[in-house]
């Protein structure tokens, strides 16, 4: 008997997931890392200047990153659960990669656009967050998954207080 999730899991533990979900992780995640490549070599194909070049680089390698990490990890952890700590590692870099990527889509927003003063303090505040956020990955991975939560969450919305400035 298969089932399709899993039942919940105390929130300092890890959630398992059913073969299905192992499949569909692997197969979601790994659909986008050619796109996201292809879509970042386009972005820098396309970009006039130098801040659009670096705006292209740091968005692209974000995303890509996201995908890359995530299938590898995805793949690992549903076909080789025996290299424990190779998965947990995995694990971590798939959750702080999250950091990252957020930041790198902020990235063209905040450094294309004049968006008011707060923009300039803002794409350094941005990395600061993602920085943290790693940080904390680091320390207290699956220990608190509601304050991680939170953590992707203000980091998500923070930098769009930069419209208040415009």
């Amino acid at each position: 008997h298969c089932r399709f999730m899993n039942h919940r899991v105390p929130s300092n533990c890890r959630y398992q997931p059913t073969e299905y979900e192992h499949a569909a992780n692997c197969a979601t995640h790994a659909f986008w890392i050619l796109p996201s490549i292809l879509g970042s070599s386009i972005l820098y194909i396309l970009s006039d200047d130098q801040w659009e070049t670096i705006s292209a680089w740091i968005y692209g390698f974000g995303l890509s990153s996201l995908f890359i990490v995530s299938t590898i990890f995805h793949t690992i952890s549903w076909k080789k659960r025996h290299l424990r700590t190779v998965e947990h590692c995995l694990h971590m870099f798939d959750r702080m990669v999250i950091y990252f990527f957020i930041a790198a889509s902020y990235a063209p927003w905040l450094n294309l656009r004049e968006l008011g003063p707060w923009a300039s303090h803002m794409r350094w505040i941005i990395w600061i967050m993602a920085s943290i956020g790693t940080v904390y990955v680091f320390f207290f991975h699956e220990r608190y998954k509601l304050v991680e939560l939170v953590c992707y969450v203000i980091m998500g919305f923070f930098p769009a207080l930069v419209i208040l400035s415009m």
